[in-house]
């Protein structure tokens, strides 16, 4: 009587613990269906065991991925060997709302879950235990930590002033961009673009007033560019953008465009419409450019053509006017 009372006691415990642990318990029979839902899963789910019991998974749940689930578990049955899903191979399984006041930035709990598969005293698998773990807080913590990871990573290539790439990135892609064309033999261009009289502009206005001009340059540089090409400031009032896969006469259309888009709209500043305008100068690639540096030359020199010949004007490099295939 006393030994039966113990284990009566012991198994009492047992379903209180199991009620009351800070994890998720469910047990699954072999058609899916709920044998097992303690406290954690109540809780969350806002149904109780009586709710739930011998109810399909998949029908109070219908979120649920079935065939990956039945896959998981399928497999952990046959092989009789725990399996594990994390929440960055799936952020949750039952797609409970986030409450944690520290980690309220989630909308919804990150799960991970531990598959057992549970034996009987035949050596039957005949149900699956599954345990979710509530790990919002580690995976928010991680997310975030990439996310930050990621802002400073795009801080560190683009310049404060006008959000274009700064110099060094810019040139890293394009010592990239040149080595797949020397493959590829594609034809693409090279622009530099240098404001005109930019410290006349200084002089007069000052410098908060030369940054803004460098700035809506830039933002008309933006949106008469494509989103594949590649702009970046070069360094004080000059940029330079590569303009892929682009023919002459596409680069040549490109660079009026800009051109005509700086002269003709002064930049409204404080009190002052400051009237800019931009020298380009235009290479295309060859054969004979051997080198990222020696194509930006190039490209230099035809700016500095337009520079000499009076300004506000395109000049196209005499080079080759593109690569043979």
């Amino acid at each position: 009587m006393a030994a039966m009372s113990n284990d009566f006691l012991e198994m009492h415990w047992m379903v209180t613990m199991i009620h009351h642990i800070d994890v998720g318990l469910v047990v699954l029979d072999k058609d899916y269906r709920v044998q097992v839902w303690n406290g954690f899963m109540k809780n969350h789910s806002g149904l109780t065991p009586d709710q739930v019991r011998n109810r399909e998974i998949f029908r109070l749940f219908p979120d649920i991925p079935e065939r990956w689930f039945r896959q998981k578990l399928d497999s952990a049955r046959l092989l009789k060997n725990r399996s594990f899903t994390t929440w960055e191979q799936r952020p949750y399984v039952f797609r409970f709302q986030n409450y944690r006041p520290i980690t309220g930035s989630s909308a919804f709990m990150y799960q991970n879950m531990t598959v057992c598969p549970l034996e009987s005293i035949k050596g039957e698998i005949d149900h699956i235990a599954l345990i979710i773990y509530d790990v919002t807080d580690e995976a928010v913590n991680k997310i975030e930590q990439k996310l930050a990871n990621a802002r400073l990573e795009e801080i560190s290539r683009t310049d404060s002033i006008t959000q274009l790439f700064n110099r060094g990135h810019w040139e890293e892609r394009l010592r990239h961009e040149f080595a797949r064309m020397q493959r590829s033999k594609q034809p693409s261009t090279l622009v530099m673009i240098d404001i005109d009289h930019f410290k006349a502009v200084n002089d007069q206005y000052g410098h908060v007033a030369g940054d803004e001009v460098i700035r809506e340059v830039a933002r008309r540089l933006k949106r008469t560019k494509r989103n594949v090409d590649i702009a970046g400031r070069f360094g004080g009032e000059e940029f330079s953008i590569l303009l892929l896969d682009t023919q002459p006469d596409q680069a040549l259309y490109f660079a009026e465009r800009l051109r005509k888009a700086v002269a003709k709209t002064p930049i409204e500043f404080e009190d002052h419409a400051i009237s800019v305008t931009v020298s380009i100068g235009i290479s295309q690639n060859h054969p004979e450019i051997n080198s990222p540096l020696a194509w930006v030359e190039r490209a230099d020199a035809a700016l500095y053509e337009s520079k000499k010949n009076g300004r506000n004007q395109v000049t196209f490099s005499p080079d080759g006017m593109h690569m043979d295939g």
